[in-house]
C-alpha cells in the first residue's frame, strides 16, 4: 500500500526565490545577443527582465537578505541604460514602419534625414551598453544575484505561508493603482460624484496633454509595477483575476501609446527646431490622432476603474486567492 504524501505547504520564501530564478535566467539568457546588437528583440527582453527583477527586489527588500549590489539604485541605472538604447530602436521601427509609409514624398525625404541623426544617437547609445557590460556595477549585480540563487537567505517574514501573506503584499500595490490622481485628469465632480467629461475633441485633448502628460505616465509606471507583481501569482487565482491582470496590461499599453507619441512629438521637434508642423505637417497630424484615439480608449476604462463596484470587486479577488 502506497501512504498518500501530504501536499507541501507553500511558503513566501518559495515564490520569492522562484521569481528571482525565473527573471534572474531570463534577463542574462539574452545577453551575448545584446552585446553582439543584432537582434532589437534581445534588447527588449533584457530590458524588461531587469525591469521585472527591480519591481521584485524593491517590493520584497523587507523578506529577503539581498547582496548588497542588488538594489534599486544599481538595477535602475542597468536598466535605464539598456532603455535608451532600446528607446532609439522602438523610435525608429515607429518612424519607418507606421508614419514614413502614409507621408507624401517631400515629407518622406525630411523624415528620412531626421532617421539619419537618430541612427548617430543610437550608435551612440550602442557603445554605452558596450561600457555598461564591463562596468563593475553589471558585474557585482550579476555575481552576487548568482550567488544568492545558489545560497538564499531571508528575513523571518519569508517563513509565512503564502495564504496568510498574499492579500497583504498585492492589496497595497492595487491601492496605489486606484488612488492615483491619474485617474481624476479630465473628470469633474457633480453631486459629490466623480464624472468623466465625454466632451473632448482633439484640440481639447492636445491642451489637457500639454498639463497632465507626466501625471498620466507616471500612472503607467504604476500600472506597470502592478502588473508585475500580479504577474507572480497568477496560478493562485482564478479567472477574475486573470481579467483584472488583462486590464491593467491594456491600461500600460495605452497610456504607453499615448505617451509615446508625446515623446516622438517632442523628439522631432527638437530635431526640427520646432517646425514639425511645417516641415511634417502629415506627420504631426498623424500624432495628434495617435493621442486622440489612445484618449478615448483610455476614457472608456477611466470610467470603469472610478465605479465603486469594479474598485471593490478588485480588492475582493485579490482579498481571496485559490490557495489550499
Amino acid at each position: 500500500m502506497t501512504l498518500a504524501t501530504k501536499p507541501t505547504v507553500k511558503t513566501l520564501s518559495d515564490y520569492i526565490y522562484s521569481a528571482i530564478e525565473k527573471h534572474f535566467k531570463k534577463t542574462w539568457k539574452w545577453e551575448k545577443s545584446v552585446k553582439n546588437d543584432k537582434d532589437p528583440e534581445a534588447l527588449h527582453q533584457m530590458r524588461v527582465g531587469m525591469r521585472r527583477l527591480r519591481s521584485i527586489v524593491t517590493r520584497f527588500n523587507s523578506i529577503v537578505n539581498f547582496p548588497k549590489s542588488v538594489n534599486d539604485k544599481n538595477i535602475g541605472k542597468i536598466a535605464r541604460c539598456l532603455g535608451s538604447l532600446r528607446d532609439l530602436d522602438v523610435l525608429k521601427e515607429t518612424l519607418e514602419t507606421t508614419y514614413k509609409p502614409q507621408l507624401p514624398k517631400k515629407e518622406r525625404a525630411i523624415l528620412d534625414n531626421v532617421i539619419d541623426t537618430l541612427n548617430k544617437q543610437r550608435a551612440e547609445a550602442a557603445i554605452d551598453i558596450k561600457a555598461l557590460f564591463k562596468s563593475e556595477r553589471y558585474k557585482s549585480l550579476k555575481t552576487e544575484l548568482k550567488e544568492w540563487l545558489e545560497e538564499p537567505s531571508y528575513q523571518p517574514l519569508a517563513n509565512l505561508t503564502i495564504k496568510q501573506a498574499l492579500p497583504d503584499l498585492l492589496l497595497p500595490e492595487v491601492s496605489c493603482f486606484l488612488l492615483h490622481p491619474g485617474w481624476l485628469i479630465g473628470t469633474k465632480v457633480e453631486e459629490n460624484k466623480v464624472v468623466v467629461s465625454t466632451d473632448f475633441d482633439e484640440k481639447k485633448v492636445e491642451k489637457q496633454l500639454l498639463s497632465s502628460s507626466q501625471n498620466l505616465h507616471d500612472l503607467r509606471k504604476q500600472a506597470k509595477r502592478l502588473r508585475y507583481q500580479l504577474d507572480l501569482f497568477t496560478d493562485l487565482y482564478g479567472e477574475g483575476f486573470a481579467n483584472y491582470l488583462a486590464l491593467v496590461k491594456i491600461i500600460q499599453v495605452i497610456l504607453g501609446s499615448m505617451q509615446d507619441s508625446i515623446v516622438l512629438d517632442e523628439w522631432l521637434q527638437d530635431m526640427l527646431s520646432s517646425k514639425i508642423n511645417s516641415q511634417l505637417p502629415t506627420l504631426a497630424t498623424l500624432l495628434k490622432k495617435n493621442r486622440y484615439d489612445s484618449w478615448q480608449q483610455w476614457q472608456s476604462l477611466q470610467q470603469r476603474f472610478l465605479t465603486l463596484e469594479a474598485r471593490q470587486e478588485f480588492h475582493l479577488i485579490v482579498l481571496h486567492p485559490d490557495v489550499k
